[in-house]
């Protein structure tokens, strides 16, 4: 691998990290929190208000971009960042998950996945090979393995032969690799079974991946679960390289898995929630559309730099009520500031000692308030 990519740990505060994430296309400060771009747009939200909102990196969906466009228009356009305008780094993961979720008829072997779009039915076949040049093609600065998702919770044996599986695909990943300017990160599986997530870990470490990822989380499993889970996996992780929890979470799941070890995550919700009318603050949830704030001038949250917040309640409710499409809009780019200015709330405990406090004020307001 070629200068470019890397991380430094600069702080811990017990098994919370702070460090920076070093890539060709910009640095970012970690703990990160990726918006995600499924079909290169953050739903709702044009990608120079992404960038107003202080995120550093953007996730995109090779399964997604693979149907539509097409990896190759992508690649003539110069690639992820520059087709969707991003001027930072970028992440694309292996459409393992979308296997598991989305796609019609899937039959998986050990050569990889076959199935069918859910877009039109035709046929895909992807391995572990097709998924490495797919990504290779669309560019992103990190490009992520290949890996088997079963449904939580299912049997052990289940579990064991999708982790040994996604183990033998990540090295096929490896060798298929050709670009030496985008980093490969491995994925960690084994359910809820420690001693699985653990077996998993430590057999990925010993291949040279530049990050590592911890997969097959809420998939079904409820929050305490997905935390025995993450404690099982990453003491068993490098702790010289990035650590990636796939598609995860609610703020209080962010904070509690920055506790344990995790330096960047991803997820729908900030957007997927905007779009249904309930924002995220410091103190709990807004439902917007609920008749207390029909008359609350204040905005969403004191101190929020958002443009939804140089708005009342009460217009904001408005926007909903009357089927604006700019109320989805701006919950949206409140919520995708939120969770920047949480994964800085976080990084700046961790680098004043002070993460511990911290957490135990912020995960009861985000688990139990709601207006």
């Amino acid at each position: 691998m070629q200068r470019g990519f890397g991380y430094s740990l600069e702080a811990t505060d017990g098994t919370a990290r702070a460090g920076t994430l070093r890539t060709w296309h910009g640095s970012v400060p970690t703990p990160l929190f990726m918006p995600v771009a499924t079909l290169a747009s953050v739903k709702g939200v044009d990608i120079g208000r992404v960038a107003e909102t202080g995120a550093g990196m953007i996730l995109a969906n090779t399964y997604h971009l693979h149907l539509r466009p097409g990896e190759e228009i992508i690649a003539e356009a110069g690639g992820l960042a520059r087709f969707m305008g991003w001027n930072g780094p970028t992440l694309t993961d292996s459409g393992g998950f979308q296997v598991f979720s989305l796609a019609r008829q899937v039959k998986v072997t050990e050569e990889g996945a076959f199935f069918r779009s859910h877009l039109d039915g035709s046929p895909v076949d992807l391995t572990p090979e097709r998924a490495i040049h797919i990504q290779e093609r669309l560019g992103a600065d990190v490009a992520m393995q290949l890996d088997e998702v079963v449904a939580l919770p299912a049997e052990r044996p289940v579990v064991e032969a999708a982790m040994r599986r996604s183990l033998r695909w990540a090295e096929r990943c490896l060798a298929a690799r050709t670009r030496c300017d985008q980093a490969v990160f491995g994925i960690a599986q084994g359910g809820l079974d420690a001693d699985l997530r653990q077996a998993s870990a430590e057999a990925l470490r010993a291949l040279p991946f530049e990050g590592y990822a911890v997969g097959g989380l809420s998939v079904g499993e409820g929050p305490e679960a997905m935390g025995r889970a993450l404690w099982a996996t990453t003491p068993h992780l490098p702790a010289d390289k990035p650590r990636y929890l796939m598609g995860v979470g609610q703020p209080q799941d962010v904070v509690n898995a920055v506790a344990a070890g995790i330096d960047m995550f991803d997820c729908v919700l900030p957007t997927r929630c905007g779009r249904n009318s309930l924002a995220y603050t410091f103190a709990g949830q807004v439902r917007l559309r609920n008749a207390c704030h029909a008359r609350d001038e204040r905005p969403l949250e004191e101190g929020c730099p958002c443009l939804a917040c140089r708005h009342g309640r009460s217009y904001l409710r408005h926007l909903f009520l009357a089927g604006e499409m700019l109320g989805p809009v701006l919950a949206s780019i409140h919520n995708l500031t939120f969770y920047q200015r949480l994964v800085a709330r976080l990084r700046a405990a961790i680098v004043e000692g002070t993460f511990a406090a911290a957490a135990a004020e912020l995960v009861p307001r985000f688990a139990a308030a709601v207006e």
